[in-house]
């Protein structure tokens, strides 16, 4: 008996693959956006193919309740995966790995779940306790009504199996413990009203999104959902033995989560191969997480880039956090930039960041408003992923530039050192599993770019320089009134090391430290200026205005970065520009910038007396000092922002113009 009703219920996946396929194209020929209307369901009646998918059905449902007569839940519900894989092969699409892995984890999860069932099932059912399957009802609607925001494919589709694996249990308590009288036609009724229901969220789920969406959900948590209520409702098995078959459930639901992610859409498909460049000037969409007037690399490089490539008579949009809580679009210098409401983050005294749910809405609510011929993303964090997302979701390019390091924000939380380490190795995995999807990535420096392939990064990866309009920054020197200075430029944060530069300057007698910058260590810095007995020659100008800023590049003798996390450091190149020698620590990208003895000097980071020995050794002899001024002007014209805009400018065009040859990139229905 039990053979019959594995075979029979074989027999019923390929039947409702058969309606999956045929009911999903119809709904999308009726259906013109992601939403099915009624209007198109006049259009879906008329449908030969829909009817055909529906006589399927039948057959299938009716093959299905003779097996749930001969076995148990937990026998019969999981071999509907039969349903995913045939949905797979039918809709034709192209077996990636990622598709393969998510096929392979839900066939094996479900066929696991089954062998464990078999086992671990009761053959005789007790009484079933209708009133605790009522969950499953409630479940489903709340499932329903969080499709509304979000994920609307796969959440309408989870609702849909949520009620066909209450309606199999009602089935199965009927079929096992016949009902009488009035309780029979509840019972009924109760199947018919959750059947309907499952079927119109079921046909919404097709118009929202693909059908291995659809048919994934329903045969894994159909079943999950029908067993848990055979265990807990019905006492078909010991809770204790539904504990041995959680994982390969997990699993099974985990293949469900990766085909999610990785099936592309036929509406962005189509789109994708509609889609043609705009002849003249492009039209660019920058996604950024940080934007002036934050005041940071990251920031100041988007802003100059946008005003470059606007200069150039190019359409540019930019998506950044707003200044405050409300949303709001400005233009500025011919840039558009669309602000999403922030809010504060308790671990920076000036960062601000999108909530995930206005991120999630806004981003791609204005790309769509948009429609850029490309998509540059700067970071890979709250906006910059949702740009990602919805960008490769329609057919957009993608180039992703990465000026991040988790060092640069873990020293922000309360969190200890220790925990440092494994917490950047999960921002890296998180960062490249973000770029992983975009066209082309770019980074400022030959050795970023190796930190991104070091850290699993697969695609091939730019070193394109953040650049620098060396114009504004030369000048003549201003005339030393008193002690030679050493200028710092930045952020007053843990990762610059602006320590060490105070505490080199106390061995520096006569020397005078100029800090321009704010940050959660000033207090502490200052505290330790009037403990070295130093604070009367540092001067903490904080935030300047950029006229101000350029004046502090001008009079000082020497530039100091001490940072330790810089992927560029675009206050080196601006004291370069400025035609200043450079001391600065021999880590991450800096040793790009500066040539010991040639236009300043490296140090080990931390080592204090060598800091101390090198700044003393350029404000020794002036004529050393305006050497290697002069040497930085040569070094730092390989880096001028007209060149920058120029290598943009190129990739934009080139990924622009073969973006209809692409193959449609995956659309995420997970989140």
């Amino acid at each position: 008996m039990l053979t019959l009703a594995i075979i029979l219920a074989a027999v019923a996946a390929c039947c409702f693959a058969g309606t999956v396929h045929l009911q999903h194209s119809a709904v999308h020929q009726a259906s013109t956006g992601p939403v099915l209307r009624l209007q198109s369901v006049r259009t879906i009646l008329r449908s030969p193919g829909w009817y055909t998918g529906l006589a399927l059905a039948g057959l299938g449902g009716v093959l299905h309740v003779l097996a749930l007569t001969m076995a148990p839940i937990a026998v019969v519900q999981p071999i509907g995966v039969l349903t995913l894989v045939l949905t797979v092969l039918f809709a034709r699409i192209k077996l990636t790995r990622s598709v393969i892995t998510a096929v392979v984890m839900s066939v094996a999860g479900l066929v696991g779940f089954v062998a464990l069932s078999t086992v671990a099932t009761n053959t005789v059912l007790p009484a079933p306790d209708l009133a605790s399957a009522q969950w499953a009802v409630l479940g489903a609607a709340g499932l329903a009504v969080a499709a509304r925001f979000r994920a609307r494919c796969l959440l309408l589709a989870l609702a849909a199996a949520v009620l066909f694996g209450f309606t199999s249990a009602l089935v199965r308590a009927a079929a096992v413990a016949p009902l009488t009288g009035e309780l029979a036609v509840l019972v009924i009724a109760e199947a018919v009203a959750a059947v309907l229901a499952g079927v119109w969220l079921l046909h919404q789920a097709y118009a929202g999104g693909p059908a291995a969406i659809v048919a994934g959900a329903t045969t894994i948590v159909d079943p999950l959902v029908a067993v848990l209520i055979g265990v807990f409702a019905y006492g078909e098995m010991a809770p204790g033995q539904l504990a041995g078959m959680a994982v390969p459930g997990v699993v099974a639901v985990a293949g469900l989560v990766i085909l999610a992610r990785t099936v592309p859409s036929p509406a962005a498909a189509a789109l994708s191969a509609r889609r043609k460049r705009r002849e003249g000037p492009l039209r660019i969409a920058l996604t950024a997480d940080t934007y002036p007037p934050d005041v940071n690399g990251a920031a100041n490089f988007a802003h100059r880039l946008a005003s470059g490539l606007a200069a150039r008579g190019h359409d540019v949009h930019v998506i950044c956090p707003s200044t405050s809580n409300e949303t709001f679009t400005e233009t500025t210098a011919g840039v558009t930039v669309h602000r999403i409401g922030a809010m504060r983050t308790p671990f920076h005294p000036t960062f601000r960041f999108c909530p995930p749910w206005r991120a999630a809405r806004a981003v791609p609510a204005l790309l769509a408003e948009i429609e850029p011929d490309v998509v540059h993303t700067q970071a890979h964090f709250l906006i910059g992923r949702n740009a990602v997302r919805a960008a490769t979701a329609t057919g957009i390019p993608v180039v992703a530039t990465n000026h991040f390091m988790p060092e640069n924000l873990l020293g922000y939380g309360p969190l200890p050192r220790w925990t440092h380490r494994p917490l950047a190795r999960l921002a890296w995995r998180d960062l490249v599993r973000v770029f992983g999807r975009a066209t082309v990535c770019t980074t400022p420096t030959p050795r970023a770019a190796q930190l991104l392939e070091e850290n699993g990064l697969n695609n091939p990866v730019m070193a394109i320089s953040c650049g620098i309009d060396r114009a504004h920054y030369a000048g003549p020197r201003t005339q030393p009134t008193g002690a030679p200075t050493v200028l710092f430029v930045g952020r007053l944060d843990a990762e610059k090391n602006v320590h060490e530069l105070l505490e080199a300057a106390a061995l520096l007698p006569d020397t005078h430290v100029e800090l321009v910058g704010d940050g959660s260590e000033r207090h502490r810095l200052e505290a330790l200026a009037a403990q070295l007995g130093i604070a009367e020659r540092v001067t903490f100008r904080g935030f300047v205005p950029d006229e101000e800023l350029v004046r502090a590049y001008q009079r000082c003798d020497v530039f100091c970065m001490p940072g330790t996390a810089e992927l560029q450091s675009l206050a080196t190149m601006e004291a370069m520009a400025a035609g200043k020698p450079v001391v600065a620590a021999d880590a991450m990208a800096l040793p790009h910038l500066v040539r010991p003895g040639h236009n300043g000097w490296l140090y080990p980071p931390g080592d204090v007396a060598e800091l101390a020995r090198r700044i003393a050794a350029i404000l020794a002899d002036e004529q050393t000092t305006a050497a290697m001024g002069k040497a930085s002007l040569e070094l730092i014209a390989a880096h001028d922002l007209g060149s920058t805009v120029d290598q943009f400018e190129w990739v934009y065009l080139d990924i622009a113009a073969h973006a209809a040859d692409r193959r449609a990139p995956a659309m995420s229905y997970d989140r």
